[in-house]
């Protein structure tokens, strides 16, 4: 039989004390200048070290080098009190959930006259002072107050406020804290090491979690994993069903149908939770959690891999993927409601119903946004290309119309536009000018749309997708225009996956066509680049096909209706294109010379 973790690897010195550096360095000082107390309090939650540093400061205090901040774990107190020993005869312990009365303190109180055995100091040691009724402390109090010489006393609880003020005022109260997750999870990764076992991706992080910030439970935990692992690895699967947490499969399914707006996936995935047993308000806690990360990921990019500790790179990437799916706005409002629900099923009588109401709560107003999106007039408001000069018919001088100001503006038909009010461009005359009056729908010839008119479009165009579908929206925002020639519109993608979801995902292409037909007037086929880091000669301008839809030569580009062809690009336009994205996405401002 083995003796279990949180005994093992109890700390025998304050150095080996994780996470209470302020308990920790006053005591040490406190002994070093040789200035103990005769009565300390250690209060704070379970499993943070309470009685591990009453018992480590009755080593320090009866070492035989002591008093001192290092016990030397040489001499008999060291080994009497170390982890596994026997205990000392002049430190006692006492459980004052079950000795609280009057008689119990009575008789501490006999003991306690009585010189120690062989140490320097008799130490009675407190645990769950709060348990002492309040006649029994007053029993103490005189004791408390004025011991002997010898006599050290050290309560611990858990619940200071119910220990006696007039005991409260004879101590130095020391408040414990739950450990870092940062710091416990690297504890737990040292203890594992040391075990001869490894774990898969995300299980410390579960451990943590689980744990709460207590070193005891993690400890605990992790024993429970590792005693029911049938290899030295602790599986992520095994970890979720014993820890009961919602698996990420499942979460991820409830976030994709958050994201797409899809009910019945929705509402699917909530009878999986409710079929398969697990606690409802455990999966609402979950759900609340992950969206906590994707409003991390959200607002810090990469930089919330320092907050997002324990998570690896395969669920960061995740993570990241579903955070370009939302806005912060729209997370925010969902965290609200999976918050209000998370308190309403702790009273509810059906949590299915209460889960049922949360997805309905997500899913409504984001619908109302977009059908509202979808319906809503396009407005350009993307600065477009210097307007050409027209003549007017009735004074020969050159004017500008709105028409050609706007020229990804809906295509009209032709009785629809009226004529703009002429306007002389250099005229001494002040009455000859002028107010613009711009037509609803200008006409806009597709031959002169040119690429700089898409790329002055695109900011526009990206919006607008963003509103009609989030998850054509997801794979198209990291592209950069790079040509538009014949109707052939050149998109610069960062990976060949990238090319694969925009032809994959449901109706993406389709979208972004239609999008553009509606702010340009013009049905453009596609044709890809791949923003990738230089190839080998023999390989740089060979591309294997993978789908029907990659061609590599202009009559396979004509014959087909949604062209796709995949080039490498060079390094210094993945670069370009790298800086692109940061513009467009970030808002960064260009770089000093850089070209448009």
């Amino acid at each position: 039989m083995t003796t279990a973790l949180y005994r093992r690897y109890r700390p025998e010195s304050f150095a080996e004390l994780i996470g209470q550096s302020q308990v920790t360095d006053p005591l040490r000082s406190a002994l070093r200048a040789d200035r103990v107390n005769h009565a300390y309090l250690f209060s704070g939650p379970r499993g943070c070290g309470k009685t591990t540093s009453a018992r480590i400061l009755a080593r320090c205090l009866n070492c035989k080098e002591g008093p001192t901040d290092t016990p030397c774990g040489k001499c008999d107190s060291c080994i009497e009190l170390s982890r596994g020993g026997p205990g000392s005869l002049d430190v006692v312990e006492i459980d004052a959930a079950s000795h609280n009365g009057v008689d119990d303190a009575r008789d501490l109180r006999e003991r306690a006259i009585f010189a120690p055995a062989r140490d320097r100091y008799k130490i009675f040691i407190l645990d769950e002072a709060h348990m002492v009724t309040p006649q029994g402390f007053n029993a103490l109090l005189k004791i408390v107050e004025e011991p002997p010489e010898h006599v050290k006393f050290i309560f611990a609880t858990t619940e200071p406020e119910k220990v006696i003020g007039t005991i409260r005022s004879r101590t130095h109260h020391y408040p414990f804290r739950l450990v870092p997750p940062g710091e416990l999870l690297e504890y737990l990764g040292t203890v594992l090491d040391a075990e001869g076992f490894s774990a898969e991706a995300g299980v410390m992080a579960l451990v943590v979690r689980a744990s709460g910030g207590s070193v005891r439970d993690a400890l605990s935990l992790l024993d429970q994993l590792i005693a029911g692992s049938d290899t030295k690895e602790v599986a992520y699967q095994r970890a979720v069903n014993l820890l009961g947490f919602t698996h990420d499969e499942l979460m991820s399914e409830v976030i994709d149908a958050f994201a797409e707006i899809d009910a019945a996936k929705a509402f699917s995935a909530v009878d999986k939770v409710i079929q398969s047993g697990q606690d409802a308000r455990r999966f609402l806690e979950d759900l609340l959690e992950r969206l906590r990360d994707l409003m991390l990921v959200s607002s810090l990019g990469n930089d919330a891999k320092a907050i997002l500790r324990g998570i690896g790179p395969e669920q960061f990437d995740i993570l990241t993927i579903q955070a370009n799916r939302f806005g912060l706005s729209d997370l925010t409002a969902a965290a609200e409601a999976t918050s209000k629900a998370l308190s309403d099923t702790s009273a509810a009588s059906n949590p299915r119903l209460q889960l049922e109401l949360l997805c309905a709560r997500v899913l409504a107003p984001v619908s109302q946004r977009s059908i509202a999106a979808i319906h809503q007039e396009p407005v350009a408001t993307v600065s477009a290309p210097a307007a050409m000069p027209v003549k007017t018919p009735v004074t020969g001088a050159k004017t500008t119309t709105a028409a050609a100001a706007t020229p990804f503006a809906k295509e009209a038909k032709p009785e629809a536009v009226k004529p703009a009010a002429p306007v002389e461009e250099q005229s001494t005359e002040p009455e000859a000018k002028s107010v613009i009056t711009a037509p609803k729908q200008p006409v806009v010839l597709s031959q002169d749309i040119t690429t700089a008119t898409v790329k002055s479009a695109w900011p526009m165009i990206l919006e607008t997708l963003a509103k009609q579908s989030r998850s054509a929206w997801a794979v198209a925002f990291t592209t950069k225009v790079i040509d538009f020639k014949d109707e052939v519109l050149t998109l610069l993608f960062q990976s060949q996956n990238d090319v694969d979801a925009f032809k994959s995902s449901q109706g993406a292409a389709e979208v972004l066509r239609q999008v553009i037909r509606e702010q340009l007037g013009v049905v453009v086929k596609y044709r890809a680049k791949v923003a990738e880091a230089p190839v080998k000669p023999e390989t740089k301008n060979t591309v294997e096909p993978t789908a029907p839809e990659e061609f590599t030569t202009e009559e396979e580009l004509e014959a087909q209706d949604t062209p796709v062809e995949v080039i490498q690009a060079s390094e210094p336009e993945a670069q370009q294109a790298g800086e692109f994205i940061l513009r467009e996405v970030l808002g960064a401002k260009p770089i000093k010379g850089e070209p448009n």
